[in-house]
């Protein structure tokens, strides 16, 4: 990994590494971090560059480019992000983890269409989360290889260290009272939300919390919850199994439609003011005041905030917790934030349903385990949880941009909404494609995505739900161009130029990365009832 100085024809040196032969002159002016990214990223990925083995120092790589050392630790800190590498102190950089190639490869054979049925029944996440993909891009997930594993440890470590023999006995089934004041600390700071620790109920994530509160509405004579349209057909899931009928109520640019709820009759609704899934809309002030007075007159809503934190172009939206807390449940949990396998999140809900509540959780499972719960509030006390929360914004812009910056440029007749926060994106497409298969189209193409009108009760205009959070910038370029293959198969027709719904881009990275054109179709139009929702 010496410097190398290869001699010209004409005698002169030119810059260049020895180290998989890099030459700086194959960079475009202004763009030498992101070429550099790119060839040490493609190298990890061919194998060139194994796992386990470590990158050049910086100084000794930027001596040997010719380029200032700025350019070499801004691309080692991209790769870190990406989870592709990792720095070990004294021991250098070293690869981690091997992005996937360029291109998907294909599976053995094309999935069945059965596997995206029109209308999905409770069974069928579960049967398309055992179908093998070589990339995943179902939303929801996030980046697994980002979990802090070292925070995790040394939290670990020190909650043992001070564990008394009592704490490992049944313990209250609301939860232990370290990770309840952790929690509420967080959410005040985070969230606008102010809570007594013994308000707080530890559930094991926001499935839970909606199982919970199932029942207790049950109890109190409430049958139906409105939900939002489109909205998340694992929400629905959850409540119709506790037989709790979901009339839909209309989701638009401002969020839900609160005329269509007064009229719905509803007693409840549960929505996701903070970041709709899956438009990815913001609740807006006028809504919430339309909503707030419908919850004075006797409504009660259910506030699933279930990624708030994620957010890269707009300012903090406060939790509807935070103005009604007699009117307001409000759920949520580190799933999005460290790792749905922890099954730990939070439940808030108003004096007159906590008992029912509590003992619907006692009876259930006698109260979530306890060292993951002291192990979490430790992280949350350290400020752990602060870093990782900055660690994952920053990746998830890199992502984010990637994917759009790639829909702009194989899929141009898509209408890009939600980018502004989050972990996914919502595309439109023309009436002419039914979604499902296109869903198909794309899997059997290695690639795992999901329709849209799976999360639609009425009809709406076809399109996909695309995670980014989990995936590489390399994968998710190799799967939106799967999905543009697939979209030419459905539809051999050529688009129009791509957009990027209003509202969903701000000032940030996003406006940089997608030269897409603003359109004026709203997330909240209707289409053709072409596509079965």
């Amino acid at each position: 990994m010496g410097r190398a100085k290869p001699t010209a024809s004409d005698g002169s040196i030119s810059a260049g590494s020895d180290f998989l032969h890099l030459s700086i002159t194959d960079a475009a002016p202004g763009g030498r971090a992101d070429w550099l990214t790119d060839r040490l990223r493609q190298a990890i990925a061919e194998g060139r560059v194994p796992v386990g083995d470590r990158l050049p120092p910086t100084r000794v790589l930027a001596a040997d480019l010719g380029v200032s050392r700025g350019v070499v630790t801004e691309a080692y800190q991209r790769l870190t992000e990406e989870g592709h590498v990792a720095g070990r102190g004294r021991a250098g950089t070293v690869v981690v983890a091997a992005p996937a190639a360029p291109t998907p490869a294909p599976v053995a054979a094309p999935a069945p269409v059965a596997t995206f049925p029109p209308a999905p029944d409770t069974d069928t996440f579960e049967a398309l989360r055992a179908v093998p993909a070589t990339i995943d891009l179902t939303p929801g997930l996030p980046d697994l290889t980002a979990f802090p594993r070292a925070d995790w440890l040394r939290a670990e470590r020190t909650v043992l260290r001070r564990l008394a023999a009592a704490d490992l006995g049944y313990g209250d089934p609301c939860g232990t009272p370290t990770l309840r004041q952790a929690v509420a600390a967080w959410l005040a700071r985070n969230r606008g939300i102010s809570v007594d620790p013994a308000e707080v109920i530890v559930v094991a994530g926001v499935s839970q919390a909606l199982v919970l509160l199932a029942q207790a509405l049950t109890a109190a004579g409430v049958d139906r919850i409105a939900v939002e349209d489109p909205g998340s057909f694992g929400v629905r899931q959850h409540l119709n199994n506790w037989r709790m009928a979901t009339p839909p109520i209309a989701v638009d640019d401002a969020g839900l439609r609160v005329d269509e709820l007064t009229a719905s009759g509803a007693p409840a609704v549960m929505l996701t003011p903070a970041h709709q899934f899956p438009t990815g809309v913001v609740l807006d002030g006028d809504r919430r005041r339309q909503l707030v007075a419908w919850a004075r007159s006797g409504g009660l809503v259910i506030e699933d905030d279930y990624d708030a934190e994620h957010r890269y172009d707009r300012p903090p939206v406060p939790a509807l917790r935070g103005l009604l807390p007699e009117q307001v449940c409000y759920a949520g949990s580190v799933s999005k934030l460290l790792a749905p396998a922890l099954r730990v999140g939070w439940l808030l809900v108003p004096a007159r349903l906590r008992e029912a509540v509590v003992a619907a959780k006692r009876n259930a499972d006698l109260g979530n385990a306890v060292l993951p719960q002291l192990v979490l509030a430790e992280l949350m006390t350290s400020g752990a949880f602060e870093r990782q929360l900055r660690l994952l914004r920053r990746r998830h812009i890199r992502r984010r941009d990637a994917m759009i910056a790639a829909l702009a440029r194989a899929v141009p007749s898509a209408t890009v909404h939600g980018a502004a926060a989050g972990l996914h994106l919502m595309i439109t497409l023309d009436d002419t494609v039914v979604d499902t298969d296109l869903a198909a189209a794309t899997l059997a193409r290695g690639v795992k995505v999901q329709p849209l009108s799976w999360h639609c009760q009425r009809p709406y205009r076809p399109g996909l739900v695309l995670g980014y959070a989990a995936r590489t910038p390399t994968e998710i370029e190799a799967g939106v161009a799967a999905v543009a293959a697939a979209l030419g198969q459905c539809r051999p027709t050529a688009g129009r130029a791509a957009r990027v719904s209003p509202g969903t881009v701000g000032r940030g990275p996003a406006r940089r990365a997608a030269p897409a054109r603003v359109s004026p179709a709203a997330a909240g139009r209707p289409g053709s009832s072409r596509t079965a929702c």
